[in-house]
């Protein structure tokens, strides 16, 4: 399915009967409630909240992106899957030999239908959500992409990360150490140069698939996406940044990102399903130049406990990265990877091998804990026979707890990358965390005499099922 922006993909996910429109709901914790319901019930709807109390109609609010498989699939260009894993597969398959298609620079859009500056900037003319009571305040930007160029290399960076309305023309952004956004913005600070920043509020589901997950380092993002399309991304080059603008985002902002005046940012409910890092003083962004679109859409994402629609997403992408950094570094016969939503994605991982050596097992699990895409804030890796399915949390059990002793098959590494967000950081204490490898495959040394499975090969199920299945479940 071909879609430029939000709206086409809205009338495409409207067509498969997955879109609700709701109106009279609250901004003021309301929708909150509602979005809670729906992302975490898998294969729940995506929502738009219309005519929202104290706001235009059609001021809107847009929740639940990613909340089934048909449109998670349709947003990664690829055919509906059987089972979470073919999913890992196919977007693999693809990440493999990305397409990677430059934007287009155009000089008018629908973004352009709105444009103001200086005192006719109002940030809180539009319906900004408050999740949750324990919230800081009202997210303008959960479901939004953070614009920032590299001062010293000229490349440009899409990312994911929270933005506080403080006021109409005042915003706070909290980026996690070590992401790319972050890194950009200390080159900024260390070379004493203003750091000039866009931020989009709504756009086309594919930029927010790309900037929320993990990309290499130095690929862009908009090149990223307009291989999945097969056509160039149309951008506006900003009147204040020189940043490229989404020409067909719903709501965009230009900035500068102010160090010397920070205030309050936080808390908010964060994708470990937690408030950690709680409420800090954070740079501010003092917002230039506003622009919209007529009947604007705020794209909103609230994570709290996973599983969520948002850690099924990332679920899939770090699983098929992990798995492809595996056999780059060098890992043979790795049959599947799995980043378990429960996890948030990131704090739980299953690897499955066919064992060819000793210590295979070990080496797959420490390279899944510290390759590019599974460094940041893991936890625990789960390294399983090839006869056990990654996604299958019951297998996975099992298999754990019949084929490891914890006294010899847990090695725990200290000192790791982790985040504030994390809520096993205590307050005041450095972002790092331990790791635990789990090697829950039967012992390479003795396989031939570890017992039997007590069950049917899979090929047999598989044909029983098709023979006897509709008498069973009709």
């Amino acid at each position: 399915m071909i879609f430029r922006d939000l709206r086409e993909w809205m009338e495409q996910v409207d067509k498969i009967g997955e879109l609700r429109t709701l109106t009279g709901v609250h901004w003021d914790l309301d929708m909150g409630r509602v979005t809670d319901i729906v992302s975490h019930r898998e294969g729940a709807p995506t929502v738009v909240f219309d005519e929202i109390p104290g706001y235009p109609k059609g001021f809107r609010v847009l929740v639940n992106f990613f909340g089934s498989w048909n449109r998670l699939a349709m947003l990664m260009a690829l055919p509906v899957p059987d089972t979470p894993l073919d999913l890992v597969k196919a977007w693999r398959a693809k990440l493999k030999e990305p397409k990677l298609i430059p934007p287009k620079v155009v000089k008018d859009g629908p973004i352009l239908e709105n444009v103001k500056q200086g005192k006719d900037i109002d940030l809180l003319a539009f319906p900004v959500p408050r999740f949750r009571l324990q919230d800081g305040g009202r997210y303008i930007g959960t479901g939004s992409i953070t614009i920032t160029r590299d001062p010293e290399e000229g490349w440009v960076n899409l990312g994911t990360y929270r933005v506080m309305l403080h006021d109409a023309t005042t915003l706070g952004f909290y980026i996690s150490p070590g992401k790319h956004g972050r890194i950009h913005r200390e080159k900024y600070l260390a070379r004493g140069e203003p750091c000039k920043v866009a931020i989009s509020f709504g756009q086309d589901p594919q930029l927010f698939l790309a900037s929320s997950v993990e990309i290499p380092y130095k690929v862009e993002e908009y090149q990223f996406v307009g291989g999945l399309k097969g056509e160039p991304i149309d951008v506006i080059e900003g009147e204040y940044s020189g940043l490229p603008l989404p020409a067909r985002a719903e709501i965009v902002i230009e900035g500068e990102a102010i160090f010397n005046e920070k205030r309050d940012e936080g808390p908010l409910g964060e994708w470990t399903g937690y408030y950690a890092s709680g409420k800090r003083p954070e740079p501010i962004i003092k917002v230039k130049r506003l622009y919209y679109r007529n009947d604007p859409i705020i794209t909103g994402v609230s994570a709290g406990r996973p599983p969520s629609a948002s850690s099924r997403t990332v679920s899939i992408n770090r699983a098929a990265m992990i798995w492809d950094e595996l056999e780059k570094a060098g890992v043979p016969d790795v049959k599947g990877v799995w980043c378990h939503p429960a996890g948030g994605a990131r704090l739980f991982t299953v690897v499955s091998i066919k064992q060819r050596y000793p210590g295979h097992a070990r080496q797959a699990g420490m390279i899944a804990s510290f390759c590019h895409a599974g460094a940041y804030t893991g936890r625990y890796v789960v390294v399983l026979d090839d006869d056990i399915d990654p996604s299958n949390t019951d297998d996975v059990i099992w298999a754990m707890t019949t084929r490891s002793d914890p006294q010899g098959d847990i090695e725990i590494i200290r000192r790791c990358w982790s985040t504030p967000l994390d809520p096993m950081i205590r307050k005041g204490q450095p972002p790092l965390n331990s790791r635990a490898i789990i090697d829950a495959c039967r012992p390479y040394e003795w396989l031939d005499e570890f017992p039997d499975v007590s069950s049917f090969p899979p090929e047999e199920l598989q044909d029983a099922m098709k023979r006897y299945g509709k008498q069973l479940f009709p």
